[in-house]
């Protein structure tokens, strides 16, 4: 067996070689000069791709490549395929998109040495470098190509697109109770527990055409530009507990409008409210807003009716329809007059909540009241109660993340 890579000298450098095909051997003021793009912007560039920056112009971090990966980004800029504004938010995108995917294939490959029991050493680098890198250059290029025809076809071939942004559904799917039992778990259950989450809901998200937007550990945001489609994941989502009980219970809610997207994240008014539906379903449950239920109505594979108004952060009276799959008809029933009956029904039940809460202003104000009250007081902090903590959690996601 050979030392392990920290006891050898210059290990890190062999490491960094075989990967790169070159060592360290220029400045900052080397890669400016070469490149022709200012010190000060090369600098916030290479910050914004998650590079430590140098600490000094004598410090030789960089090689041939980091010179050319800068006239390549100054490159777009010169061809007007991104503006100024644009050119830092690129780079942080790459860089944070491929740090992590980085980190998962190392942790990856570290786990495998273990459980076979190598040791890395310089042979083995150079045997992994060669075979490996190039198998997983070509698949990531793959992936970054269908992704960039998916992404084409929606985002440039759609003439509905304002100012505002595209209208689409956004999703919020959460675990429930997940801080109170991530406390009981060990590492290894909790890591299968996420594990079994995001895979489950990339399958189910991905199945019906919808894209993830991200994971937060304990929730999954996603969209999709069919109304129907948004739906039909929040269903499978919201029964997944149900048709497997190692999948975990989760609430869903989603809300139509139009929504910002930008570096693969999605902003706006609508990703709030679909985060604050969210906080307000029940276990296994679903909520919409108005837009999102208006348009569902038009679709017999989906039941859409009328719930509470309420206060939540952000919005003194939140407006929510709970979703659900239509009723199987009762034997022997005429499914038309059943619908007319559920439609009925539906009208009646709309038209009581509208009088509720719109006809007393005392409800209004309890409303008001109650959202101040659900604000937390300046300079203390709220002891934490799991459930509630919970929502605030997701609440506050929807608008620091989205």
């Amino acid at each position: 067996m050979s030392e392990s890579p920290g006891e050898v000298p210059g290990f890190f450098d062999i490491l960094e070689q075989a990967i790169l095909g070159e060592t360290r051997h220029l400045t900052r003021l080397d890669v400016a000069r070469e490149s022709g793009v200012p010190l000060e912007r090369l600098n916030t560039l290479w910050r914004s791709l998650g590079f430590t920056e140098a600490t000094s112009d004598t410090d030789v971090i960089f090689m041939d490549a980091d010179v050319e990966a800068v006239q390549l980004l100054n490159d777009l800029l010169e061809f007007g395929l991104i503006d100024a504004r644009s050119e830092y938010a690129i780079a942080r995108s790459m860089g944070r998109s491929f740090a992590r995917l980085a980190e998962w294939e190392i942790a990856e490959l570290a786990s495998g040495l273990a459980q076979n029991e190598l040791e890395l050493d310089e042979a083995l680098v150079g045997s992994l470098v060669s075979q490996i890198l190039p198998v997983a250059e070509r698949l990531q290029d793959y992936a970054w190509r269908r992704h960039l025809v998916n992404a084409a076809g929606r985002l440039l071939l759609r003439p509905e697109a304002t100012a505002n942004g595209v209208p689409m559904a956004v999703g919020f799917a959460d675990i429930v109770g997940f801080t109170r039992h991530s406390r009981r778990m060990t590492g290894d259950e909790l890591s299968d527990l996420i594990e079994m989450f995001e895979s489950t809901v990339s399958t189910v998200i991905a199945g019906h055409g919808g894209r993830v937007i991200k994971t937060l550990g304990d929730e999954v945001l996603y969209a999709a530009d069919d109304v129907a489609v948004a739906a039909r994941i929040a269903l499978d989502l919201a029964e997944g507990h149900e048709l497997n009980a190692e999948f975990p219970d989760v609430r869903v809610g989603v809300a139509y409008g139009d929504v910002l997207s930008r570096m693969g994240d999605v902003f706006g008014e609508v990703v709030n409210i679909a985060s604050r539906l969210t906080s307000l379903a029940k276990p296994g449950r679903i909520l919409v807003n108005r837009e999102l239920a208006e348009l569902l109505r038009e679709h017999d594979e989906f039941r859409v009716r009328r719930s509470r108004t309420t206060a939540v952060k952000g919005y003194v009276r939140l407006e929510t329809w709970s979703l659900k799959r239509p009723k199987p008809p009762a034997e022997g029933a005429d499914p038309e007059k059943e619908a007319e009956r559920e439609a009925r029904r539906n009208t009646r039940r709309e038209a009581a909540l509208d009088v509720l809460h719109s006809a007393d202003p005392a409800i209004e104000a309890l409303e008001s009241l109650a959202e101040k009250l659900t604000q937390p007081r300046k300079g203390k902090r709220q002891p934490e109660a799991d459930e509630a903590r919970e929502s605030d959690d997701t609440a506050d996601a929807g608008e620091a993340g989205v």
